[in-house]
């Protein structure tokens, strides 16, 4: 036992044995009274010693009030045996490891669950399975679907983010098996992550193809569409299964929002007790930086002392959390949180008009209220893969409110505003556009970013979407030429654009490199290079037999 302070007692390396006979390693800590005591399980595959410390305390301030913390290494990394293949044996191994769990002598027989991204999935997957003694979970910014909320957008791969962990995963499995090679080069892509998008084919990128290297990233890469493959890893055929309260946790600019998000509203009406809380935070780390902006005191949410007061409602049984909303919610803008029963139904359409010059925050693109007309002109932009509109962040894909105004000022994007608002509106849920396009290829994305444009000119990034023709139209028949009817459904956000600030739609073909190119050919995303891609013509149509709009879901108050 190592003396940890604070009466905290720790235990290093403590072996579980699964049911496959697969030994797992993971450090027990010790609260400073005799037990027995509840258990909080965090499985992991980043090491156990990290703990997820990048967002959360360390496991001996859990322990210091009254909690056994057991920190596990996840099958095939750090000191566990086996061999890693992402999320494939969480949830028999999570489901195993409290049933240990439950019978070593410090434990009162019931565990809580925390951790965020994979960890957040590790829960999920784990009370699946429905192991006796696990009363509840926190899963945070982590999705339940895998396809739609963690890889990919409506067909899009989200390649800076997928690319980007798949490496680093990459990385620990090349120094476990000892391929000095891979080791090497796989270091080096990592020292130059945001160029790796760039690499073209990617899914040819050289430091997947190492022998002795696992598959998996090349797997998320080519199981392009919702199937048997990705529904076998995760929980969204048997979201019904899980039945202990939930406490989710999500981020407004985090790269798993929509996933987050959708998986508490799917949880909500299966089970009783689900509460999201959504903050403006990005992946890593969570407080008021956020982007370019100080988004306020009010962003430096204690989420340590959050999640104390649940597993201390659930566990200890001491009512703290019963006075919780089921929503408790950041709002962008105002800055300051805002308590919700249920995301809104009413909307608010706000619909596309323009000269036919919308190209650019240059040109006559107009939001407003009135249906358009019977002669209004379509707006043409050119999609070049070689010159892609970037993401949010810029080349560089960052995440939070950041200023598109220089992004603005391209031709290869359209751009469509309010005048300045009269009165506060509060945007909360998820925006849709519905957007009437006609392409001169037979393969195409749109993508739709809503800005809050202020008085002074800067343009804060709010919410994106995308959709891939491919995808979207997958059950009828999509031809180059004709008009299409695009739904293109936006991540969720919760933002109140002020009275004399304004409401701006960009609409586009890419958001480079948040998601990947279409070639606009047949060949697929994965093998496309500048050899197979090939320029289009966006037409975009606002008339009276078209009425291209946005819908906004409005808060009950601003």
């Amino acid at each position: 036992m190592i003396d940890c302070g604070s009466g905290v007692r720790l235990e290093r390396a403590v072996p579980c044995t699964v049911s496959d006979g697969v030994v797992l390693i993971s450090d027990h800590y010790y609260p400073p009274e005799p037990g027995p005591h509840p258990t909080l399980l965090m499985r992991q595959p980043y090491g156990r010693d990290i703990a997820s410390t990048v967002v959360y305390a360390h496991p001996v301030w859990f322990a210091a009030h009254g909690y056994n913390v057991v920190i596990q290494d996840v099958r095939g990394r750090g000191d566990s045996e086996g061999d890693f293949y992402p999320f494939r044996n969480e949830g028999r191994d999570g489901a195993d490891t409290i049933r240990w769990v439950r019978t070593r002598p410090e434990s009162n027989g019931r565990v809580g669950m925390y951790g965020f991204s994979y960890q957040g999935m590790t829960q999920l997957l784990a009370a699946a399975e429905q192991p006796e003694g696990l009363v509840c979970i926190a899963p945070a910014q982590t999705a339940c679907d895998l396809y739609h909320g963690w890889f990919y957008r409506q067909g899009a791969l989200r390649l800076a983010s997928s690319l980007g962990w798949g490496l680093q995963m990459l990385k620990a499995d090349a120094r476990r098996r000892k391929l000095r090679d891979a080791s090497d080069g796989l270091e080096k892509a990592w020292a130059d992550l945001r160029s790796q998008p760039l690499v073209t084919p990617y899914g040819q990128h050289p430091q997947l193809q190492y022998e002795g290297l696992p598959t998996y990233v090349r797997d998320w890469i080519e199981h392009n569409v919702p199937g048997s493959y990705w529904s076998a890893l995760d929980v969204s055929e048997s979201l019904a299964r899980i039945k202990i309260p939930a406490l989710h946790l999500s981020g407004w600019f985090d790269t798993y929002l929509s996933g987050s998000v959708a998986g508490f509203l799917s949880m909500a009406v299966r089970a009783e007790h689900q509460y999201l809380v959504a903050g403006p935070w990005i992946h890593i780390p969570w407080g008021e930086l956020v982007g370019e902006q100080n988004l306020g005191p009010e962003a430096l949410l204690d989420t340590d002392s959050l999640l104390l007061r649940w597993f201390n409602h659930w566990l200890k049984d001491s009512g703290e959390f019963a006075r919780e909303p089921r929503i408790r919610h950041f709002a962008l803008g105002v800055n300051r949180w805002c308590d919700a029963d249920a995301f809104p139904e009413r909307s608010h359409s706000l619909y596309l008009h323009s000269g036919g010059h919308a190209e650019s925050r240059k040109g006559d693109g107009r939001l407003s209220s009135v249906v358009p007309g019977a002669d209004e002109p379509r707006d043409i932009f050119i999609y070049d893969p070689e010159t892609p509109v970037h993401a949010p962040g810029g080349a560089a894909a960052l995440s939070g409110p950041l200023n598109q105004a220089q992004l603005e000022l391209g031709n290869n994007l359209l751009v469509y505003t309010t005048p300045a608002l009269t009165a506060p509106l509060h945007v909360f849920g998820s925006p849709r556009l519905i957007l009437y396009a006609a392409t001169s290829a037979g393969y195409a994305d749109f993508t739709a970013k809503l800005v809050r444009l202020r008085s002074n000119g800067q343009a804060d990034f709010v919410c994106i979407g995308i959709a891939r023709s491919s995808y979207l139209f997958r059950d009828s028949s999509y031809t180059a030429d004709a008009i299409h009817c695009w739904q293109i459904d936006l991540e969720p956000t919760s933002c109140v654009v002020a009275a004399g600030d304004a409401i701006r739609l960009e609409v586009a073909s890419s958001a480079f490199p948040l998601y990947d190119r279409n070639p606009s050919t047949p060949v697929k995303p994965w093998l496309m290079d500048s050899w197979n891609w090939q320029r289009s013509t966006q037409m975009v149509l606002h008339d009276a037999d078209h009425p291209s709009r946005l819908e906004l879901p409005l808060a009950a108050t601003s």
